[in-house]
């Protein structure tokens, strides 16, 4: 066995949250990193592993969701991330979800790079989102209305106004001081209004862009089908569903950003598939697949349309892998001898 000292040593790339602060990623290299892996997703040029859950009995109410993807191309990088989500560190001023992303090299195994990913996490699912809204909402949507003001809320309402001009944009939390500093800073950062709503029902009636990013501790169909306006683009992706289960019923098209992640134990359209109502036939598409020109996104003004993300580590690794060529050129972040 040959000793560490006489084999070509090994070097990670560290990025912690102050160098992911430090890069200053915009809003357009966010969208550009995730649709370009988007693309590669849906020509067949990437891997991905059915996400896990390590399910921790701690006494409080968390668990851990672990990715696991491959990227080819110039982005050349096997990943994983581990993201703990933890309902309750709002009560000590800790983010929902801390989550660390690793990038492999593919051909020998070695690790490349470890980067801080609670910021990734919320950037990508954001970018998601918002690149979903691109392919998928009616053109020139006025009105948007988003359940949920932590996590990735932000990086939803944030990017979506990158894209979209809207007349109007409302917010709504269980919690009133959450939903009011959620309003402010987004005035503040977006330089426009925001309409904080007090209910479900008055935040997404007839809005053409309806989000549901709720943090429930147990499914609850909070979210009216009959609310739903004709032609409207309708994202659930809550970790615990707060949809109805006729609420595909109504739907032209049921988008996925991949349909392996389908299965499991959380997810908003979790009662649908196991019941049956959505399907590997049922669903229209995977998003990278209507990126990519392989299949259609929307057709018609009249499509009322359903997108479902779970979470990708192709996203989570696309971004690592923008955020450490930038963090090169700027001189930012760490070198660390591993072997």
């Amino acid at each position: 066995m040959s000793s560490p000292a006489s084999t070509p040593p090994v070097y990670l790339d560290y990025l912690n949250r102050f160098d992911i602060e430090a890069l200053g990623f915009t809003d357009a290299e966010i969208l550009s990193a995730i649709e370009d892996s988007l693309r590669m997703q849906g020509k067949g040029e990437t891997s991905i592993e059915p996400r896990m859950h390590i399910r921790p009995r701690a006494g409080v109410e968390g668990h851990f969701n672990v990715l696991r993807g491959w990227i080819g191309g110039e982005i050349d990088s096997a990943g994983t991330k581990v993201v703990g989500d933890f309902v309750d560190n709002y009560k000590s001023g800790r983010p929902s979800e801390y989550g660390l992303l690793t990038l492999f090299d593919p051909r020998m195994g070695a690790p490349k790079a470890l980067i801080d990913a609670t910021g990734i996490t919320e950037m990508r699912t954001g970018a998601i989102t918002a690149l979903g809204a691109k392919y998928l909402a009616p053109e020139k949507p006025k009105v948007l209305g988003h359940i949920g003001a932590r996590g990735t809320a932000y990086w939803n309402v944030r990017l979506l106004c990158h894209l979209f001009d809207f007349e109007e944009v409302r917010v709504h939390s269980r919690r009133p001081e959450s939903q009011e500093a959620f309003a402010a800073q987004l005035r503040a950062d977006l330089g426009r209004e925001i309409t904080v709503t007090n209910d479900w029902k008055s935040c997404l009636q007839d809005a053409d862009i309806v989000v549901e990013a709720s943090r429930l501790s147990e499914p609850q169909p909070l979210l009216k089908t009959e609310w739903i306006k004709p032609g409207a683009l309708v994202v659930p992706y809550g970790t615990m569903s707060a949809v109805e289960l006729n609420l595909t019923d109504i739907m032209d098209k049921v988008v996925m950003d991949d349909w392996g992640q389908a299965h499991g134990v959380f997810g908003a359209l979790r009662e649908h598939v196991d019941q049956g109502k959505l399907t590997a036939e049922t669903l229209h598409a995977e998003l990278g697949q209507i990126v990519a020109g392989v299949k259609p996104g929307r057709e018609s003004a009249e499509e009322t349309i359903l997108f479902w993300h779970r979470g990708l580590s192709l996203s989570d690794i696309a971004l690592g892998h923008a955020m450490l060529a930038k963090a090169k050129d700027m001189g930012v972040g760490q070198r660390l001898r591993f072997y």
